[in-house]
């Protein structure tokens, strides 16, 4: 029979999720998180089908020549950079993905925009331990967000921008001035951009290019009043640049739903800045993705059983 192995299931929740009985198929899940490639291995040795939570634990060519009885890998959502697939193609692994929603990670954005503006988890934290109203807030009607990225998600998150009443700036490398106007922003150059907002959000991919796009030399532009918010992957931002930015006052603040090292190291820096809003990379995770996620892995799983899998990803 079939054996299934579900990995990185941090809530518990994918056997919910899903109608795993459909399956002709031994499914097991994993909750806790393997760091050592040896040992990811030595767990997912004994399965034919292994099914990953987005980037959590990556599947590099050094892993999958380890994983002999693998033939299945699937990812929850169409873009998996953690997972070499031209790799898995050459050893006969079928790599299949899932659709993923767009909207909650912008949906989160705006909470860490918010809860950086209104000092929302220290206050929530003061009424329950006792105090009142000890940090005065800020408006952003009026104020300047500025976002790098403005695709598929920065356009949502500039749309809220322009409800709230700010100002919208926008760059990155190929975004022209008509791309700006039909998103109702303005088109700045990327300095500008550092130098005027009060608010700068990342929104693009992660690539060789983009890698390290804010970096110590941003940091020093941006306005020491300023937030950066990324809850697009922990790379974009070079982290020791970031740490330094805020230690040392050259920005206001960040709020980050990504991280380098996920999950984030419980000795990790920047767990105890007190000018950071942080959240576990919980920009995909809600009921609506996962309950698209899941059900396309079973189909997926079905498909590949009968020959014909469904969501294939193809190598670059």
């Amino acid at each position: 029979m079939t054996k299934v192995a579900i990995i990185d299931d941090y809530q518990n929740v994918a056997l919910k999720m899903a109608d795993w009985d459909s399956l002709e198929a031994e499914v097991e899940v994993f909750t806790d998180h393997l760091e050592d490639e040896d040992d990811v291995a030595a767990r997912l040795l004994p399965y034919d089908v292994v099914v990953v939570n987005r980037e959590r634990t990556p599947f590099p060519d050094s892993l999958l020549g380890k994983l002999s009885n693998l033939k299945l890998l699937i990812t929850n959502g169409m873009y998996n950079n953690s997972i070499d697939i031209a790799a898995a193609h050459t050893r006969g692994i079928t790599v299949c993905g899932s659709p993923s929603l767009g909207h909650p990670t912008p949906e989160l954005t705006w909470g860490l925009i918010i809860s950086l503006a209104r000092n929302i988890p220290m206050e929530e934290r003061n009424v329950r331990e006792g105090r009142w109203q000890t940090t005065v807030g800020l408006s952003l009607k009026g104020r300047t967000l500025g976002i790098i990225g403005l695709g598929r998600l920065g356009t949502p998150v500039a749309q809220v921008g322009l409800a709230f009443g700010m100002e919208v700036l926008a760059w990155s490398p190929n975004l022209t001035d008509e791309r700006a106007a039909e998103a109702g922003v303005t088109r700045a150059d990327k300095d500008e951009l550092l130098a005027k907002s009060d608010f700068i959000t990342l929104h693009m991919p992660l690539s060789d290019r983009s890698r390290g796009i804010m970096g110590a030399e941003d940091f020093a532009k941006m306005k020491p009043t300023a937030f950066l918010i990324n809850t697009s992957r922990g790379p974009l931002v070079d982290e020791a640049a970031l740490i330094e930015a805020l230690n040392s006052g050259a920005i206001g603040g960040a709020g980050l739903d990504v991280y380098d090292h996920e999950p984030l190291p419980a000795d990790h820096p920047i767990r105890s800045m007190p000018n950071t809003v942080l959240t576990p990379h919980l920009g995909y995770v809600t009921v609506e993705n996962y309950e698209a996620y899941y059900p396309k892995a079973v189909e997926s799983i079905i498909g590949w059983q009968k020959g014909a899998p469904t969501g294939v990803l193809a190598p670059k």
